[in-house]
């Protein structure tokens, strides 16, 4: 039976990497972020390849908006069985000086947009009786990072969420894994990292193990596994995609 995945922030970058790489498993995607036209882009990709896809547009945090965008998809390709929480924001900010305001936008786009989505699209997983919920950490949540708490603060909830939900929704046949993604290359992220941090490649290689660094198909590849019936004993896990760099 074709299942139907929702692919969140797959405009660009590893959102997209993971929309294009389930797609290549005949499952049918919701691209969903809040550039339209990008998601139109990534929807094109899909389907120049022969996959189906469709483009939703929709703040993560505004529950309404999430609804409608969930109902276009299903209406589209039939029950969500699989979602991939990839949406979010970063900020580089010295603890001292974050606001408030910073602090709770952090929060709500990172940890309650992953909430609200898994939320919504549960009821579908429940009726299958399977389900696969991939959410997207960081490595930052593991290691901690400078001028970072408030990001890295989020995406470690994203890692007890994860193992929270593995034990509730197990018995119904759901699994709950998260990627914490380590030096990857060609995003929105990596890119404001770059000009940020202004590091010498040669030198950022020298902290990852394998001498290279992660593109966003490596974070794809690892998904489409933890999408698979292949992973159905694997639940409740941080599975590393870092080149090394996180070594547990």
């Amino acid at each position: 039976m074709a299942k139907t995945a929702l692919v969140t922030g797959a405009a660009a970058g590893i959102g997209r990497a993971c929309a294009l790489r389930l797609a290549q498993d005949g499952i049918a995607i919701g691209v969903l972020d809040l550039n339209i036209e990008d998601c139109e882009r990534t929807v094109a990709e899909i389907k120049a390849a022969g996959g189906q896809a469709v483009a939703l547009k929709a703040d993560i945090t505004q529950r309404g908006e999430v609804v409608a965008a969930v109902t276009k998809l299903r209406e589209a390709f039939g029950p969500v069985t699989i979602v991939v929480n990839n949406a979010g924001m970063t900020g580089f900010v010295p603890f001292k000086e974050i606001t408030d305001q910073q602090w709770d936008r952090m929060m709500e786009v990172n940890l309650k947009g992953t909430f609200i989505v898994t939320q919504v699209v549960l009821p579908d997983m429940e009726a299958a009786k399977w389900g696969r919920i991939i959410n997207l950490s960081s490595s930052s949540a593991q290691t901690g990072a400078i001028n970072m708490a408030a990001y890295s603060s989020s995406k470690g909830a994203i890692v007890t969420l994860t193992r929270s939900l593995a034990q509730e929704l197990g018995p119904l046949g759901i699994t709950v894994n998260n990627i914490p993604p380590g030096s990857v290359m060609n995003t929105i992220m990596s890119e404001a990292n770059k000009q940020r941090f202004q590091i010498p490649e040669e030198v950022l290689l020298q902290t990852i193990p394998v001498r290279r660094m992660g593109e966003p198909e490596d974070i794809a590849n690892a998904c489409a596994w933890l999408a698979s019936e292949a992973s159905s004993y694997v639940t409740g896990q941080t599975i590393g995609v870092n080149g090394g760099r996180v070594v547990s």
